[in-house]
């Protein structure tokens, strides 16, 4: 059971995958990512297979998860500071894009048929912990 791999995190796009694994495998923890080069070949179909999948020996997940969480990073303000959930409190704020506009659902619309990336996104902060939306000043 020691030697098989558990998935400890998911990214969209393989680049930011490549960064952790160097940091995970820096700290001695073998890790092997899936799905990248599908991603890096394709990078519309990463929401729908579910991203790169980060995974370690499942002997390793602990120390692996305790590195994850001591590296990551939510969104900051145009000062550095980071952005804090006006519900909870917590700093756990990410960027997210969505399709929620005519402009941005006619943009993925079109980027679907003709198999090129959307030509118009929307993007808004929204908390991990409780999921609120955050707004910031622009």
């Amino acid at each position: 059971m020691q030697d098989t791999f558990v998935t400890i995190a998911r990214f969209p796009y393989s680049t930011e995958a490549q960064i952790v694994k160097g940091r995970l495998e820096a700290d001695g923890i073998e890790v092997f990512l899936i799905d990248n080069i599908t991603i890096d070949t394709d990078p519309l179909v990463s929401q729908a297979i579910g991203g790169v999948k980060l995974k370690v020996l499942a002997k390793d997940e602990a120390q692996a998860r305790a590195i994850l969480q001591s590296i990551k990073t939510y969104a900051l303000d145009d000062n550095g500071n980071a952005i804090t959930c006006p519900n909870c409190n917590n700093n756990s704020v990410n960027l997210y894009s969505t399709i929620t506009g005519f402009k941005s659902f006619f943009s993925f619309i079109i980027g679907f048929v003709t198999g090129t990336l959307p030509i118009s996104a929307r993007y808004q902060y929204k908390c991990d912990d409780c999921e609120t939306i955050v707004t910031t000043k622009e």
